[in-house]
């Protein structure tokens, strides 16, 4: 009986996992692509290898108008005006996500914790003696889904340009 058991366990994990990976790749495939300009920040890391410790400039806006109380922990959307180039600008933060929105605005998922300010990720892995070319990076490259949960997709460069692999 254990076994069958273990067995059982075992393949709802295996399971939990393909779904979840099923829900980030439809993502990936049909969510509107929106890119976030990054803020500054160093892409090195001792005992993790290179990465890039992700800071984005919608972070400042997005405190400044949280209530006092909510700028260690909070959890909601916000709301931002997509340009031409998709290149996403602030508008308001909301506590739930907004029942409609006017042309090119979209909500955005953000967590905040211990004052530190999430979208999706705070960090971008990436191959071992690559520093150089992502240390070029402006934007961070997103799929949003309707229900605002975004998926970090890649970073590119100045003008959007697609960073050299």
């Amino acid at each position: 009986m254990r076994n069958y058991a273990a067995w059982l366990i075992g393949i709802l994990i295996l399971i939990g996992v393909n779904v979840s990976i099923w829900h980030k790749e439809q993502l990936i495939a049909h969510g509107t692509t929106v890119f976030l300009p990054l803020a500054p920040v160093d892409p090195r890391s001792l005992m993790q290898g290179d990465y890039m410790r992700l800071r984005f400039a919608l972070e400042q806006d997005l405190v400044r108008q949280l209530p006092h109380d909510k700028t260690k922990n909070a959890d909601g959307y916000v709301l931002v005006q997509l340009n031409e180039q998709a290149i996403a600008e602030f508008v308001k933060v909301e506590s739930q996500l907004p029942p409609s929105m006017a042309a090119q605005q979209l909500a955005m998922r953000y967590r905040v914790r211990e004052g530190q300010v999430k979208f999706a990720t705070n960090a971008f892995f990436f191959e071992e003696g690559k520093a150089d070319v992502y240390a070029q990076a402006r934007y961070g490259e997103f799929r949003v889904a309707d229900d605002g949960e975004l998926l970090l997709h890649d970073l590119r460069g100045q003008d959007l340009r697609i960073l050299p692999k």
